[in-house]
């Protein structure tokens, strides 16, 4: 009899243990928790990379080859149009030197040749000898002689210094400033030798001046991207050398063609920034500038991170609460995202719960931590 309460204890025991486990092993291993829907606003953009530049900007370049003589400016000093910047020494070619001087030397000639010849004939025509045609004509290529010599003077000039006597800042070697602006660069020193600007060649820059005052902004855009801009969207620019300061820029040109960048199609954009007075923007900031594309208000949006999409279809759907950690599948018509939020047009109403489906319970959390 002892033994058959015995074994009976035992076997009811079990019984009950394996109940329990049962009923422990019915339940969801994870206990999923639930969101509402909300509503917000949402905006998606687009940013794009660039650098800020002046809208004006000149270099300076030679009108004469030769070496800088003098530089009478600092890069970052303001000047205007008109003002000193350099002085350019001139060095004579030996072959059209020698020219020169040799025509120089034969107008001289010519000159003092017709000068006798004109003094002669004005004696003989005051006392009626000759006649006044004579007379004129003998006078004329004396003033034509006299104007070839100054003319072989001044080429000689020119060829020596580079500019004819008497001309002043306007002579080739003074190098002036075109526009109104700041020195950005000089990237040339006293004593550098320069080259002209000509059909063959660009010249040398003895200068760089732009007006800082009117800045923009030049980026690029993805070719997915650009389709929907438009000219006259304000931009929001932030410049990497400035924190916590965005410009206004107006957007006022887009790339009619697009340039091919590590396998991706980008176009050129620029906008007009608004400047103000709290910093001084200098020319070369490496900025990006952040376009939208589309905002809506206060629309109904869940975070984007509930959707689950359909295997099959691809379609997305979100799961709704209708128990104690029971849920349906709803499929969902989407709006707009910004990427962490995103619209609901259709499938759920503002009262359902929405399961977080990629969220453990807490208790898995702190099993999951002390394995690791």
């Amino acid at each position: 009899m002892k033994k058959i309460l015995i074994f009976g204890s035992i076997a009811v025991a079990l019984i009950l243990v394996l109940v329990w486990f049962g009923i422990k092993n019915s339940k969801s291993p994870i206990q999923y928790e639930t969101e509402k829907p909300f509503k917000t606003n949402i905006v998606r953009k687009t940013v794009a990379t660039g650098k800020v530049i002046p809208l004006e900007e000149a270099e300076i370049k030679p009108k004469v080859s030769g070496i800088i003589e003098k530089i009478y400016v600092e890069e970052g000093a303001k000047v205007k149009v008109g003002d000193l910047i350099a002085t350019i020494r001139v060095v004579p070619n030996i072959q059209a030197l020698n020219s020169a001087q040799g025509n120089v030397k034969n107008a001289q000639l010519r000159y003092n040749n017709t000068k006798i010849l004109y003094d002669r004939s004005k004696k003989l025509f005051e006392k009626g000898v000759i006649s006044r045609q004579e007379f004129e004509t003998t006078e004329l290529n004396f003033n034509s002689a006299k104007q070839d010599l100054n003319n072989a003077k001044n080429n000689l000039q020119i060829i020596k210094k580079g500019s004819a006597a008497g001309v002043g800042r306007t002579a080739n070697t003074y190098v002036t400033a075109e526009i109104s602006g700041t020195i950005l660069e000089i990237p040339v020193r006293k004593g550098n030798q320069v080259i002209e600007s000509n059909t063959f060649n660009a010249g040398t820059t003895i200068a760089t001046i732009a007006d800082m005052t009117k800045m923009i902004f030049e980026g690029k855009v993805d070719e997915a991207e650009v389709g929907k801009i438009k000219k006259g969207t304000v931009l929001e620019v932030s410049l990497g050398a400035i924190e916590n300061k965005k410009y206004k820029a107006k957007l006022n040109f887009i790339a009619p063609k697009g340039t091919e960048e590590n396998g991706a199609v980008q176009f050129k954009i620029k906008g007009d920034i608004t400047l103000d007075d709290e910093y001084f923007v200098r020319a070369g900031y490496s900025a990006n500038a952040d376009i939208v594309l589309e905002k809506k208000d206060s629309v109904l949006s869940i975070k984007e991170a509930l959707l689950q999409f359909d295997k099959k279809t691809e379609k997305p759907f979100v799961e709704v609460k209708t128990g104690d950690q029971e849920f349906e599948k709803r499929d969902v018509e989407l709006g707009i995202s910004d990427g962490i939020n995103v619209e609901i047009i259709s499938g759920i109403t503002p009262d359902d719960e929405i399961k977080i489906w990629n969220k453990t319970s807490k208790k898995d959390d702190k099993k999951r931590d002390r394995r690791n």
